[in-house]
């Protein structure tokens, strides 16, 4: 058995552990074994031993999706291992990875193995500190590959869905920018700024510049500056080494390196505190990046796209927003009407959302009445194409035998969606953002009737922030309905 493991049983409560994973050890050595897996045991892992190849190949051909690492011996009973190494790396997708352990020295059998397809190895004698490091490195990587290539699958599967849909002028001309933008080849291609109010489509936009240019094959990495923990945001948008701070104990990469030499699309960058903007335009600049707590600048080949609801130029006027980062930016722009300007289109999209509603949920594709599509198309729609996307789903969802007519659409009436920016004096004054956010409330609230609970989630944010909106614009639950806690 290994000194090692001998003397420090009480390691495996190393900090480290991630997962938990599912680990089979295949060592016929029983008391190193058996140490081995106590180690992972305490760690929060599942884990559990066999002493040959035949039975790893009968726990492994039971169901390889039921284990997320193999930590094999390469000398057994019945044969080295390098085989079973290659049937798993050569088997299905979701078969686990291999972390190979070999003698002291014995170099040529480690290097062997990773050419076999093993993730990494470990020396005999093993210690149990870097056993655990090891496998929540090993571990990492793989689910962050996972990640990737589900992330590429899903843009494949996309196909022509990212597209921004509509015939008027000023979707013709955002869709020709936009693939002239896609064409611009090169390490370093500009940053791509995407302007357009909440719902208009910035997402799907990005996804189409990625899609029809030269790094389609490569990763599309989405990160939403609202959503990234405030006192995380730094390390999970640059990694971090491991000892950065207290919970950092392995490295990691953050998002932008995720991306690798696909493409980084920087969701609501109007949201980057300003300690932030200095370190990102630092990386634009140089496109290079330096993990928390490293001394050590990682290249990053990425082709940036930053997108924002937000008027960049009015907050750097308030010092707000950093002017050195907005003029890096305000390189490439696309502006993205809302739907209210482009009406000819709203058919068109109503039409595109019912056939793909009707096609995710096995329904049958009702029809649209004419007078449904009046009042689409004379409604106002503060929540742009989203808001009309989950009309039509939601249409569909509950419609019977007779279609969709305007009753059915249960759409607020003018008066309604505007009710709450009226009477306040100088609140009706209120900048464009804020007067789109207070009538995609008063538009919730008043196709739920007064529900919170329900407007929230069509709103897609908590019943605690909506409240917080609501006290904040003046908006009562009871002017649209019986109203509810």
């Amino acid at each position: 058995m290994s000194d090692s493991l001998a003397r420090r049983p009480d390691v495996a409560l190393a900090p480290g552990k991630s997962g938990p994973w599912r680990i089979l050890v295949v060592e016929d050595e029983s008391i190193f074994a058996r140490a081995v897996a106590t180690c992972l045991q305490r760690a929060g892992h599942a884990c559990s031993v066999v002493g040959t190849l035949m039975e790893a190949r009968d726990r492994i051909a039971a169901g390889p999706d039921a284990l997320d690492l193999v930590l094999l011996d390469v000398r057994l009973p019945d044969g080295e291992s390098f085989e079973l190494l290659s049937e798993i790396a050569d088997g299905s997708e979701g078969a686990p990875t291999v972390l190979v352990m070999t003698a002291y020295g014995d170099v040529g059998q480690a290097v062997q193995a990773m050419k076999r397809g093993a993730a990494d190895y470990l020396k005999k004698p093993i210690d149990l500190d870097e056993l655990l490091v090891t496998v929540d490195k090993v571990m990492r990587s793989a689910r962050l590959r996972s990640r990737l290539n589900l992330s590429q699958a899903r843009e494949s599967r996309a196909g022509d869905g990212a597209a921004l849909i509509g015939e008027s002028s000023a979707l013709r001309e955002a869709r020709r920018q936009i693939e002239a933008m896609a064409a611009i080849a090169g390490d370093s291609p500009p940053t791509v700024l995407i302007l357009g109010e909440t719902g208009t489509g910035k997402d799907v936009a990005a996804r189409m510049l990625h899609r029809l240019s030269s790094r389609s094959d490569r990763p599309f990495v989405h990160i939403d500056c609202t959503a990234l923990p405030k006192e995380m945001m730094e390390a999970e948008l640059f990694g971090h080494v491991r000892g950065a701070f207290t919970s950092a104990h392995v490295s990691r990469a953050g998002l932008i390196e995720a991306a690798e030499d696909g493409t980084a699309f920087l969701d609501e960058i109007g949201e980057l505190p300003l300690p932030l903007q200095a370190k990102l335009l630092n990386v634009l600049e140089r496109r290079q990046l330096r993990r928390v707590g490293s001394t050590r600048e990682v290249p990053v080949p990425v082709r940036f796209v930053a997108a924002t609801n937000r008027n960049l130029s009015a907050m750097v006027s308030r010092g707000e927003f950093r002017d050195d980062l907005y003029f890096r930016l305000n390189v490439l722009t696309v502006s993205l009407p809302p739907l209210r300007s482009c009406r000819q289109d709203i058919p068109l999209l109503a039409r595109h959302f019912l056939d793909v509603t009707a096609r995710a949920y096995g329904r049958a594709a009702p029809a649209l009445h004419d007078d449904a599509i009046a009042a689409l198309a004379a409604y106002e729609w503060p929540g742009n194409v989203r808001e009309l996307k989950n009309v039509i789903e939601r249409s569909v969802l509950l419609s019977d035998s007779s279609g969709i007519s305007a009753q059915s659409l249960r759409l607020a009436a003018p008066a309604a969606a505007s009710r709450a920016a009226q009477g306040r004096g100088a609140e009706a004054a209120l900048p464009t953002l804020a007067g789109a956010e207070q009538e995609m409330i008063a538009a919730a609230l008043a196709n739920t009737g007064g529900n919170t609970s329900e407007a929230a989630r069509r709103l897609g944010i908590t019943r605690m922030a909506l409240r917080y909106r609501m006290e904040k614009y003046g908006i009562r639950p009871t002017d649209f309905g019986r109203g509810n806690a």
